[in-house]
């Protein structure tokens, strides 16, 4: 039953043997697991099934960093029911997006992801990738996608297929591709219609209180307003509201210890991470047939799975160069937009209406003198107002176009990369206050300097492995960028902030998800991730968890589970 928390009498005390606060992904899948038992669950939903802004404004904080996006906190992630599910809108075809379908990516992580590599500090998870296959199997059924299987081989098909590039140091692998709406529309109304399962909107979880001494959790604090609201009373309580709020309610829940709950090695909200999306460089294909070859690196569908194929380097080569796990997609560029003279051009103007005439600022004339025609035809489809359809991992379509070859000139490649994991990027709490008077997110995101140099050193092997394997020319985004910071586009992965470890003086939870000193509570989520996975976006990883910590808890619980 969907129940709304207004209608809830004021500091009424609801009771129930599982609480689950959130009702994105991991929530939803979580309280599917442990439908009809003879279990009483509740989930607790701050949002409604209609977007609110007032209730978006709950994420409202402070992003402190002179890279990183500040409106991430209220673009990328979303307080409704289905969380953050309301928001993908990646479009595998535009007659399948016209009609609002549109999907997610799913991908399981590298092994090497779960490993512990002496170059990457904290690296390491409790338990490998082999010990999550059963659960990725469940993830894929959830999820709705095809067989679990990556490698690019089983995806071929007559005209789509892996690029040879004669080189052992680049292969592809496959994402595939679900539909959103399963979570906020299919999983929500299944769960509705549950004897044992109770959910309720406009309940905005505040505080979690503790026994005295701060080891078992006695009640669930919620809002309606700022002067109304309820209580839950849990035998077990789950934290499932996302990367960034997970450690706010921890840090929140300050009526035992001024530090919050979990928080006794100062770790909760520490570790943040992303996978940063970044340029790569502009791939110029040598030839119609090369061009030709890249079908399966455009979203598109094979035996009913849409799929898309990348780019990426060996196990070999990443322990060899001590490198960072990442991605490249395909960006097609159409001719006469922005190519790479055209990017000198722009920031030879920029400097020149600043007023900064200087030896750089005549180095980016200089550097777009010899492809000038480029800047001229921008300038004249930008006089025409000519709008040309963006092509690239979240769109597909540009290899059915008949005149591709002609339409587009070369692709620009998007970089998807691991961030190693760093204490000082973190979520804190800030000064300013929401609505319901409590304190506001904060966050400190800043590049490790190993990071950008695992991205720089990247760019120069594909350099060299395109240079030889006669399929084009690659020039470096590090070279276009003159050398300066690379520009980041968040990919809304937000990791790590309530990290697992089996020490508690090196993780808020533990193997189990289970938060360290306190019986009763657990974590679900990608904030629970040790490491980024790679470039690995974290949806399918927090499905497979979440079964997982439903079969520990229908254990705890006295309950079979069924495999």
């Amino acid at each position: 039953m969907i129940i709304n928390a207004a209608d809830i009498d004021d500091n009424e005390t609801i009771q129930v043997d599982i609480c689950i606060v959130g009702t994105g992904p991991a929530g939803l899948t979580l309280a599917s697991e442990l439908s009809n038992l003879p279990l009483k669950v509740c989930l607790l939903e701050s949002g409604d099934s209609l977007f609110k802004e007032e209730t978006q404004s709950l994420y409202a904080g402070e992003v402190d960093s002179p890279h990183y996006p500040h409106d991430e906190l209220l673009i990328g992630r979303c307080r409704q029911l289905g969380g953050s599910s309301n928001f993908w809108e990646i479009q595998v075809d535009e007659a399948e997006a016209s009609q609002g379908i549109l999907h997610v990516r799913h991908v399981i992580p590298d092994e090497i992801d779960f490993q512990k590599r002496e170059e990457i500090p904290y690296s390491g998870w409790p338990f490998q990738r082999q010990d999550l296959m059963p659960y990725y199997e469940r993830a894929h059924n959830i999820c709705q996608i095809g067989p679990l299987d990556y490698s690019p081989h089983f995806w071929e098909t007559s005209e789509r297929k892996e690029l040879d590039f004669g080189d052992d140091r680049a292969e592809s692998r496959i994402f595939q591709f679900g539909l959103r709406s399963i979570f906020f529309n299919n999983y929500t109304k299944a769960l509705s219609q549950v004897s044992n399962v109770d959910i309720y909107t406009n309940a905005h979880v505040v505080e979690l209180l503790t026994n005295t001494d701060g080891k078992v959790i006695e009640k669930v604090k919620v809002a309606i307003t700022a002067d109304k609201g309820f209580w839950v009373s849990a035998k077990t309580v789950v934290l499932a509201t996302g990367g960034m709020e997970n450690a706010r309610l921890l840090l929140l829940s300050r009526s035992v210890s001024p530090s919050g709950i979990g928080n006794e090695h100062d770790l909760v909200g520490r570790f943040f991470m992303d996978h940063p999306g970044t340029r790569f460089g502009i791939f110029k294909p040598s030839s119609k047939a090369v061009f030709d070859s890249l079908g399966l690196y455009d979203l598109h569908k094979v035996r009913g799975t849409a799929l898309m194929a990348k780019f990426g380097f060996s196990e070999q080569v990443l322990r060899e160069e001590k490198l960072n796990n990442f991605c490249v997609s395909l960006m097609p560029k159409v001719k006469g937009l922005e190519t790479q003279a055209v990017v000198y051009f722009r920031r030879f103007t920029q400097s020149i209406r600043k007023g900064a005439l200087s030896g750089e600022t005549l180095a980016y004339l200089k550097k777009s003198l010899p492809n000038f025609a480029d800047v001229v035809n921008y300038t004249w489809s930008r006089l025409q107002n000519q709008e040309q359809p963006f092509y690239g991992p979240s769109r597909g379509g540009w290899f059915d176009l008949p005149d591709r070859d002609t339409r587009f000139f070369a692709f620009e490649l998007g970089a998807q990369t691991e961030q190693t994991p760093n204490p000082d990027n973190r979520v804190m709490l800030g000064d300013k206050r929401d609505f319901l008077g409590n304190p506001c997110t904060k966050l400190r995101w800043s590049w490790n300097q190993s990071d950008l140099a695992s991205i720089r050193r990247s760019q120069e092997i594909f350099r060299d492995v395109i240079a030889k394997s006669g399929l084009g020319e690659f020039q470096p985004q590090f070279e276009l960028d003159m050398g300066g910071t690379p520009f980041v586009v968040s990919t809304h992965h937000h990791i790590g902030t309530t990290r697992m470890h089996v020490d508690p003086a090196q993780g808020v939870v533990d193997a189990n998800c289970q938060v360290h000193g306190v019986a009763n509570l657990f974590i679900a989520g990608s904030s629970i991730f040790p490491t980024g996975l790679g470039y690995a976006n974290p949806t399918l990883t927090i499905v497979a968890l979440a079964t997982r910590l439903a079969d520990h808890l229908k254990q705890g619980h006295g309950q079979e589970i069924s495999m």
